[in-house]
């Protein structure tokens, strides 16, 4: 008896442990990025779907008003957040770098700091958006008929943040070591649910916007927890332990040297699509409404094409990590063109499938042909950002993130805001037409200076570096053979 109760324990001992991380620094990249990428992409696809149930369930059961209510809010939302959530590339990137470098105790403190950053930054943005959301939104020219709407939507909605954001840098950590299929796995669970209370708040309860916010809260804090018993359970440097759970001075400056500036660029950003609602929002609500539609559909290629900008932050800071700066550039390349190719595909197909997508979100015709006009100027190519994003994920992973901020400030946010301020304000462009040709002219633009900034960086950063570790190798290897 005794013997066989051995035996059993050995061979539960030698069962193989599943293994989630992705070897990012050896062998091809190729196969290994699209597995990195596409449980990614279905993370952000499913996440989409989710965020889409609460649009059409409002649009259905709740009328225009609840529908441009929640849907104008998007732009002051990732206004709000986008700043923390670039903290998260931060943490993204360091413990790649970590994790490629085999350094366990930078890493542990690491993951330590990253969740006590995303705990202290989601508490800050609940207090912010909950006293502020009505006066803000005041600000962004939002119409009275949709002002109280919005304004409750907004402050259930930022309950959440908390969760929002240990979600976020939790699903980071796991990225840094390749795991995109977990955080895919508890997405899954919580939007379901999600959907499901969407379902009962609103058409049974008949709470409107106040339902579908209320379910959105209720699963972020699902699937934070998810992560964060995730993290608890990891038998490696990834290990989340409460009593460990501190923010490290060292690596709270690393992760925000990072983190920081392209928090900064996620702003600049949103705040120049504030602006652009705010010029949308003078059109009137079913301007607002087809624009919202349109705009849940664009989500679906920009996180699509997303998903390789994230692979080619993990395996860019993995092989920088690790000394392999040969692979840099066959990343870069391979990356940049699944974006686009992905951002082809899927910008075409929204176009294509436009009129019956947007019925789904309204039954409302006049909102429908509002929402193709942005679908023709912005979805179809939405390849350009694609192709802008990924360069910005290199740049990131080599630890240069000063650069693309600055790049983006002026090549997107303050280009459109100029745009908008002189061109738009003439009689002959007031439509909202030329407010949307604003994106694919800007994303030209910044995507060339981008591509401009890493050429140069590998030729006089990266380039030294592999020829002073080519001429190491070659001396050790002369001495070897000497001796």
């Amino acid at each position: 008896m005794e013997m066989k109760q051995t035996l059993k324990s050995t061979q539960e001992k030698k069962k193989p442990q599943i293994k989630h991380e992705i070897d990012m620094v050896n062998g091809p990249i190729m196969g290994k990025m699209l597995l990195f990428a596409f449980p990614l992409m279905l993370s952000s696809i499913l996440q989409l779907l989710f965020n889409a149930a609460d649009i059409i369930v409002v649009g259905r059961w709740a009328g225009d008003n609840s529908l441009a209510a929640v849907g104008s809010t998007t732009s002051l939302i990732n206004l709000m957040v986008n700043l923390f959530v670039g903290l998260s590339i931060g943490c993204n990137v360091l413990a790649a770098k970590f994790f490629g470098a085999k350094k366990d105790k930078e890493l542990s403190e690491t993951v330590h700091t990253s969740v006590a950053m995303s705990l202290v930054s989601g508490v800050f943005l609940a207090v912010v958006g909950i006293v502020f959301a009505e006066p803000i939104l005041r600000l962004m020219q939002s119409p009275e008929n949709v002002l109280r709407l919005s304004a409750l939507y907004l402050r259930i909605y930022f309950i959440g943040m908390p969760a929002m954001m240990v979600y976020n840098f939790g699903s980071a950590l796991l990225r840094a070591k390749g795991d995109t299929r977990r955080p895919l796995y508890y997405l899954s669970v919580s939007g379901i649910i999600n959907v499901c209370l969407n379902l009962l708040f609103v058409i049974e309860f008949r709470m409107g916007v106040a339902g579908v916010a209320t379910a959105t809260s209720i699963s972020q804090f699902l699937s934070a927890g998810m992560v964060v018993r995730c993290l608890a359970k990891e038998e490696d440097a990834f290990r989340l332990e409460l009593k460990k759970l501190r923010i490290h001075k060292n690596r709270m400056t690393a992760v925000m040297q990072i983190g920081l500036p392209a928090g900064f660029q996620g702003v600049l950003f949103s705040l120049s699509n504030v602006v652009i609602q705010s010029a949308i929002n003078t059109f009137g609500d079913v301007t607002m409404a087809g624009s919202a539609a349109a705009s849940n559909i664009e989500n679906f290629v920009y996180f699509g094409m997303n998903a390789f900008y994230q692979a080619a932050i993990s395996f860019t800071s993995q092989n920088v990590g690790a000394g392999r700066y040969e692979r840099v550039k066959p990343i870069m390349i391979r990356s940049v063109s699944m974006a686009a190719l992905t951002g082809i595909i899927m910008g075409v197909g929204g176009y294509v499938f436009g009129p019956f997508l947007l019925g789904i979100y309204t039954r409302s015709g006049a909102v429908i042909a509002q929402g193709m006009i942005r679908l023709a100027f912005i979805c179809l190519p939405y390849a350009l950002c694609g192709v802008m994003d990924t360069l910005v994920g290199v740049l990131r992973g080599l630890g240069y993130s000063i650069v693309p901020m600055f790049v983006s400030l002026i090549g997107a946010c303050l280009s459109r805001i100029v745009w908008i301020a002189t061109l738009f304000q003439l009689p002959m462009f007031h439509k909202v037409e030329f407010i949307y040709v604003s994106y694919p002219v800007t994303w030209t633009v910044t995507a060339l200076v981008h591509l401009l900034c890493l050429v140069w960086i590998m030729e006089h950063k990266v380039k030294p570096i592999m020829e002073k570790k080519k001429e190491l190798e070659n001396g050790l290897c002369k001495t070897e053979s000497q001796g």
